[in-house]
């Protein structure tokens, strides 16, 4: 092992020797991070696409079923990302 490889190792496993001083520390969150809830909605999607496609070969009536599964629960998923978006706080609506 050459003199380099063997300093760039010792510098790896050296303990860091660094402190943040009380004025660099990170100033307090002014915010909270949103995340959306947990939603089945996109796997009902999911399985009404899949009934759609699958019955323009099977039978037109599992067509006509996927199809409204799709329709009502993209519905019911956009009701629930306004209802999310409203909730947040005025300064996180792009108008």
């Amino acid at each position: 092992m050459s003199t380099t490889e063997h300093d760039l190792s010792a510098a790896d496993t050296a303990p860091a020797t660094h402190t943040v001083a009380a004025s660099e520390a990170a100033p307090p969150v002014s915010e909270e991070i949103h995340l959306p809830g947990g939603s089945i909605l996109p796997l009902v999607v999911a399985i009404g696409i899949t009934l759609t496609v699958i019955g323009t070969t099977i039978w037109w009536v599992w067509s006509a079923l996927g199809f409204t599964i799709t329709v009502v629960s993209v519905g019911m998923w956009i009701r629930d990302v306004r209802r999310d978006v409203d909730e947040l706080p005025e300064d996180h609506h792009h108008h």
